[in-house]
């Protein structure tokens, strides 16, 4: 009996997960069915995944051919590392989601549990799918599953009419991406009528045509990652959706929309010009920068998040644009590390962000509040909760010893290590790209401070905090997962480099894992040590031995009793959680200073008001720039479209005779 292949193992896994979704039909109002059994099993599904890309990075490309689709046009697959790395991502990562699932979901929260189950399991089944698809026909199938699978998984408490919005919001920006992913799949076949990947990597594309097709995919899978100028369903659809929805969401399928882009930036389109990678390093810079001012000054906790992880996707178009500079200019060492560095930054991104909002949806079902302004001293009454936080905080922030530093510090040494670029307006760009990916970095560590400070710190804002409680065990299993994949990426970084090094391999030719290896497992020196290097074992036992060393430090000079006493006040003896700073309080520096990228609209207390307050509401500028005059035009052209459409038959008559002129007057010779 043959061995079974690594893709045949994951179609098993798609169908696994499709078998599960359909049974929870079976008792679609059995919350306890299907959140105990079904969702379990999805774990195991998904640890599956995982386990199987694992094993397979390294290995030789696989290649299927399903007879599901139309006559004629079956569904072709394909295997690869590239597939692979980020397979494993959405292997792993689903462990963790799904199980946190298991304990999260509540009766009465809109979709039955049933038709929910279907819709989670299809979206996993679809991710996995569009990873595997090898032509245009089955990858935009399982692209628009997806698409639907999550809309519906968004709108799943629609009985608001603010998450409907949110939904079809989501719902139309991912049509737009996919008509531009459609049509560069349709500019790249180049009229063969072969739509296979196997044959746009055959095709001989001009600059003018490559060109084309590189920024539709620019567009349409920007689109789904939320990057500007269509970054506006992000920030909506997230904290409508259920908090395991949002962090599968922002952790895995905006990263499907990363792997679009690398699949087609270096794989089936051959050769990159430059200016690709300078026109997707500056819309990264500006969606970075976005992105990371936006979620220092939110007041809702999941927009917040969403806002930063458009600061992430960000940084990750910056190290594609930087990749196809460096891959253009045949400066391979470099194009691997900056490669390096985006597939590392999406294994990290979707470790800790999906960490944090699945921590959001504790406190969310502990305290029924989403809004930072009634949080506070939660620390007190869900232990578990915030300290597991704390490690996506951390990531998230980009400090060491966790996985967001190691992926940010290889793609600034990216930028540190290029100069000598043939072009001269590149080494004056690159850069001041290059401190403003340094400005990120340093916002993004303050909006972290902010998020866990105001949630967890500090004293309760509200009486009804009291009353909260911690995650229960399903839950907590969720968070320690995905904790512990945070912590691992952090402190194994060679290790990882060298599973994920095949598909830097795959795409550019070279790779980074023959230069970590060389200095040991224990020690990331991409390029040498003398120039620079990272042992994140080392600085994590430095990190645990002062903390040991510093208590029994105290103990000694204590000896042993421990006095108890009430915080300094400085000689405020009126302190109250509302002596506090408030979320807007706290970022009402970066307000000022970036009023500009802001649209903000304020109410000031007046002696007339019975009940005083202060507020400042932040706007989107796009919204008012872009979208909303956009929306008054196709308002005035449905408003004309209707009234060509309601009249009497003698005006219908009367169009058709001037048509019929028209027609003739035109065609006369």
């Amino acid at each position: 009996m043959p061995a079974l292949l690594p893709i045949d193992a994951l179609l098993i896994a798609a169908c696994a997960w499709l078998v599960l979704g359909i049974a929870g039909l079976v008792a679609p109002r059995n919350l306890r069915f299907i959140s105990k059994t079904l969702f379990p099993l999805g774990a195991l599904v998904g640890m599956m995944v995982g386990l199987v890309a694992l094993g397979f990075l390294g290995e030789s490309p696989e290649v299927a051919v399903l007879a599901i689709g139309l006559p004629d046009l079956p569904f072709h697959l394909r295997l690869d590392n590239l597939a692979a790395v980020f397979a494993l991502l959405l292997g792993f990562a689903s462990v963790g989601i799904s199980i946190f699932a298991a304990g999260y979901f509540r009766k009465g929260e809109g979709t039955a549990p049933g038709l929910m189950c279907l819709q989670y399991h299809i979206f996993l089944a679809s991710m996995l799918m569009v990873l595997l698809a090898d032509d245009a026909y089955a990858f935009m199938v399982a692209w628009e599953c997806m698409a639907l699978s999550s809309f519906f998984l968004v709108t799943t408490d629609h009985r608001h009419a603010e998450i409907r919005r949110a939904g079809y919001l989501y719902l139309l920006i991912a049509h737009i991406g996919a008509i531009a992913i459609l049509l560069s799949f349709g500019v790249m076949s180049s009229g063969s009528g072969d739509y296979s990947f196997a044959g746009m990597r055959a095709q001989s594309l001009s600059p003018f045509w490559g060109s084309a097709a590189f920024l539709l995919a620019l567009l349409g899978f920007g689109a789904k990652a939320g990057l500007l100028p269509v970054h506006v369903w992000l920030p909506e659809a997230h904290p409508a959706a259920p908090s395991p929805v949002s962090a599968m969401m922002s952790g895995v399928m905006l990263k499907t929309a990363i792997y679009g882009l690398l699949r087609v930036s270096f794989d089936l389109l051959a050769e990159p010009l430059w200016w690709w990678g300078v026109v997707a390093m500056s819309i990264g810079l500006a969606t970075a920068v976005f992105g990371v001012l936006y979620s220092t000054v939110q007041s809702d906790m999941k927009r917040l998040l969403a806002y930063s992880s458009i600061e992430n996707i960000g940084l990750l178009a910056v190290g594609i644009g930087l990749t196809l500079i460096f891959h253009a200019y045949r400066m391979e060492s470099l194009a691997a590390l900056a490669m390096t560095a985006v597939l590392y930054h999406c294994l990290a991104h979707a470790g800790f962000k999906s960490l944090l909002f699945l921590c959001t949806g504790s406190v969310l079902h502990a305290t029924r509040e989403r809004s930072l302004g009634k949080l506070g001293g939660l620390i007190h009454r869900m232990p578990w909760v915030a300290w597991l936080a704390l490690a996506g905080v951390i990531a998230s922030a980009g400090l060491p010893p966790l996985s967001g530093f190691v992926s940010e510090w290889l793609l600034l040494q990216s930028f540190l290590f290029s100069p000598g670029l043939p072009h001269p307006w590149l080494n004056m760009v690159v850069p001041v790209a290059a401190a403003v990916v340094a400005l990120v970095a340093a916002l993004a560590g303050f909006a972290m401070v902010k998020f866990y400070g105001i949630i967890f710190l500090g004293q309760m804002r509200e009486e009804n905090l009291k009353d909260a409680h911690d995650a229960g065990p399903w839950e907590r299993v969720g968070l320690v997962w995905l904790a512990g994949l945070t912590l691992a990426l952090g402190v194994l970084p060679s290790t990882v480099i060298g599973f994920i090094d095949a598909a830097t391999r795959q795409l550019l030719g070279t790779g980074l894992a023959d230069k970590v290896r060389e200095h040991g497992w224990w020690m990331l020196a991409p390029i040498s040590p003398e120039r620079a290097s990272y042992e994140p074992l080392i600085f994590l036992a430095t990190i645990a031995a002062a903390v040991l060393l510093g208590r029994q430090l105290v103990r000694r000079l204590y000896h042993g009793r421990l006095r108890r006493s009430a915080a300094w006040d400085c000689g405020y003896v009126f302190q109250s959680a509302r002596a506090q700073d408030t979320a807007e309080g706290f970022s009402q520096p970066i307000r000022r200073i970036f009023e500009p990228m802001f649209r903000m609209e304020r109410h000031f207390p007046t002696i007339r008001d019975e009940k005083p307050y202060y507020s400042v509401k932040v706007e989107d500028h796009f919204w008012h720039w872009l979208y909303l005059p956009v929306a008054r035009l196709a308002e005035r052209g449905s408003r004309l479209i209707t009234r060509l459409q309601g009249g009497r038959i003698a005006i219908y008559l009367l169009y058709s005779f001037l048509t019929l002129i028209v027609l003739l007057l035109v065609a006369r010779p």
